[in-house]
C-alpha cells in the first residue's frame, strides 16, 4: 500500500506502468509468502520444543511468547533465531514504508494546492491508521515491561492486535467511497434523531 500511494502521488504519470497487474501479483505473492514462511518457520519450532511447565496456554490462540513460557529453560534457542530473522524481515519492511511517506509527505509539502494536498493525503490516511493500530497494539504486547503483565491483560493485548486490525480494515478503506459515507451519515443521523424524539421508552415499547 505505501508503495501504491508513493507511486500514485509521486510519479502519477507512471503509474500505470509501474503498478500493473504483474507488479500487484508479484507484491502480493511477496507478502503471502513471507507470511506463509514466517508461520512454517514457527510453528516448525514451536512444535518441537520441549515443555517442562504444562501445556495450558493462556490464550485464545498458541501465541509464541506464552509457548515460550512453557518450554524448557534453554531448549528454545532455536525459535529465538526463528524471531530475530522475521524481525529483520519486518524491520526491512517498516524502513520500505517509513522511507516511502516521507518520499510522500514531502512531495505533498511541495504541491501548490492546498486542496490537492489534502486529497492526496486523504487516500494514505487509511492505510497510516490500520498500520498505526496494528503496530501500537503489536509492540504493547511483545515490548511491554513484565510489571504491568497480566494473564487478562496479555489476552486482551493479543485480542486487539490479532482481530481488530482486520475487522476494520473493510471499514476503514471503504470509508473512502462517498456511497458508503453518505449512507453512515444517514444511519449515524437516523440513531441520533431518534435518540433525542424518545428518551423514554415503556415496557409495551419493547
Amino acid at each position: 500500500m505505501s508503495y501504491d500511494r508513493y507511486v500514485a502521488i509521486c510519479k502519477p504519470l507512471h503509474y500505470g506502468t509501474l503498478v500493473d497487474s504483474r507488479a500487484c501479483a508479484t507484491m502480493a505473492a511477496a507478502a503471502w509468502g513471507a507470511g506463509v514462511l514466517s508461520s512454517l518457520l514457527h510453528t516448525a519450532s514451536t512444535f518441537s520444543l520441549p515443555l517442562c511447565q504444562g501445556n495450558v496456554v493462556n490464550q485464545f490462540f498458541c501465541e509464541i511468547p506464552q509457548i515460550l513460557k512453557l518450554s524448557c529453560s534453554g531448549s528454545y534457542i532455536r525459535e529465538v533465531v526463528v524471531i530475530i530473522f522475521c524481525a529483520i524481515l519486518f524491520f526491512g519492511c517498516f524502513v520500505f514504508m517509513v522511507v516511502s511517506y516521507v518520499q510522500i509527505f514531502l512531495a505533498l509539502l511541495r504541491m501548490p494546492s492546498e486542496q490537492g494536498r489534502h486529497k492526496a493525503f486523504s487516500t494514505c490516511l487509511p492505510h497510516l491508521v490500520v498500520v498505526s493500530l496494528f503496530l501500537s497494539s503489536g509492540f504493547f504486547a511483545y515490548l511491554k515491561p513484565p510489571s504491568v503483565s497480566s494473564k487478562s491483560m496479555d489476552l486482551m493485548v493479543a485480542l486487539v492486535y490479532s482481530m481488530v486490525p482486520p475487522a476494520v480494515n473493510p471499514i476503514i478503506y471503504s470509508m473512502r467511497n462517498q456511497e458508503v459515507k453518505n449512507a453512515v451519515s444517514k444511519v449515524i443521523n437516523k440513531c441520533v434523531s431518534q435518540t433525542f424524539s424518545c428518551p423514554s421508552f415503556g415496557i409495551h415499547d419493547i
